[in-house]
């Protein structure tokens, strides 16, 4: 990938990074880095795909999330899952409007993901000419809101359709929406594009790769991956190629598994001791605690989850999400595997990836019941996933698996 070509500026104060950066709407859903949005544009396929990558985390366990911008034959732009408008990604935005045309559709393809949700809104008000449209099912909780009062703009947005024949870009994408699949409190919705011309396949949630060294947009703030590369609280800060790599492939098994199997919470005492013994705890983050122990094995988890950066379903869509329906979601995987596609851009984790339609067929085998799956996760690392399955199945929140 390279960046964005444009012609020299001078160089931003860091006062004004710092301005450029903010995102003021963060307690919307504060997630870290919170108001403060570094965006890295990178560009996939010359002059016609570019990624724009920030993060987003709990906890310092942080990931990226990405916005993909795909030029048109017939001029202008297409946005797939905006991010977070700042000032920094807007002024990104009009280089590229300035060399390629102004952006006509935005596209929000998910009904369950409020970080991508959050942001289609305000990005939309960025680009007041384009039209927006939104995965079907939209829907807010307590209470099912009309969507202007979501924040997306009034008299241009609209919902997709279940046939994608009647969209304006049809004519350069092959068009798949998946769901909804029921889970009982709301459903769960994803639009997948496939742009012809390039191959390039964009999907939001459903599939993702992950990477053994951090992505770039981590390097930009290395302080999550060094806070996880410790064993214990009284280990310090310290910022080396290796430690970057250690935290990040410990940062992936926490986003996957939420609790993986390799590590524990020691007790209280312990973790109040470490955290004395700590040195300068204003370094240390979190007043110096450090509330986990892991195990000697938790590399081989880690290798588990990724097979050397393999396309993968994520567990948590794995264990409490697309198992309520496998019949519409294999439906949904071998459509899109009839396509001809040879890279994958997700929202998240790594991208863009080089696979085929059999690579994105294979990642869905979990459904299958009595079928090898080569992507299985180790039973260990999906236990407390699976306890928090049953634990809302109990509670009637969610629906119960189908296979």
């Amino acid at each position: 990938m390279t960046p964005v070509q444009s012609t020299p500026q001078p160089q931003p104060t860091r006062g004004d990074r710092k301005r450029d950066r903010t995102w003021r709407f963060w307690p919307l859903l504060p997630l870290y880095p919170y108001g403060y949005r570094q965006t890295l544009c990178a560009e996939v396929v010359p002059n016609t795909i570019w990624i724009f990558d920030q993060l987003q985390g709990i906890f310092y366990v942080i990931v990226p999330i990405r916005m993909t911008v795909v030029k048109l034959a017939t001029g202008g732009l297409l946005v797939y899952a905006p991010v977070a408008p700042t000032g920094e990604c807007v002024a990104q935005m009009r280089q590229l409007e300035a060399r390629h045309g102004a952006v006509k559709y935005i596209i929000l393809p998910t009904v369950s993901g409020l970080e991508h949700k959050v942001y289609a809104g305000p990005f939309a008000r960025q680009f007041p000419t384009a039209q927006v449209y939104v995965a079907p099912d939209q829907w807010s909780f307590p209470v099912n809101l009309p969507l202007s009062w979501l924040g997306l703009p009034r008299g241009r947005t609209q919902r997709l359709p279940e046939d994608g024949r009647s969209l304006p870009f049809y004519n350069e994408f092959d068009y798949a929406l998946l769901g909804p699949v029921e889970l009982g409190v709301a459903p769960f919705e994803e639009v997948a594009l496939l742009h012809r011309a390039s191959r390039t396949l964009l999907v939001t949630d459903t599939v993702v790769s992950i990477p053994t060294t951090p992505p770039a947009i981590l390097n930009q703030d290395p302080y999550p991956m060094l806070f996880h590369a410790r064993e214990t609280g009284q280990d310090r800060i310290e910022d080396t190629l290796d430690n970057r790599v250690k935290g990040w492939q410990r940062i992936a098994l926490y986003a996957m598994y939420f609790v993986p199997g390799s590590i524990d919470v020691p007790p209280l005492q312990e973790l109040l001791r470490d955290a004395w013994l700590g040195g300068d705890r204003s370094q240390q983050g979190y007043f110096g605690l450090y509330p986990f122990r892991w195990a000697s094995d938790w590399q081989q988890s880690f290798d588990a989850l990724s097979g050397h950066g393999r396309l993968l379903v994520a567990p948590v869509l794995q264990q409490l999400i697309l198992n309520r329906d496998p019949q519409t979601v294999l439906q949904w995987a071998g459509t899109v595997a009839q396509w001809n596609f040879q890279r994958i851009i997700p929202c998240h984790f790594d991208a863009p990836v080089m696979a085929s339609p059999q690579h994105f067929r294979q990642a869905f085998a979990f459904l299958e019941a009595n079928t090898h799956n080569p992507t299985a996760l180790p039973d260990k690392d999906l236990y407390n996933m699976q306890r928090l399955d049953n634990r809302l199945n109990q509670l009637g929140i969610n629906r119960s698996p189908q296979i």
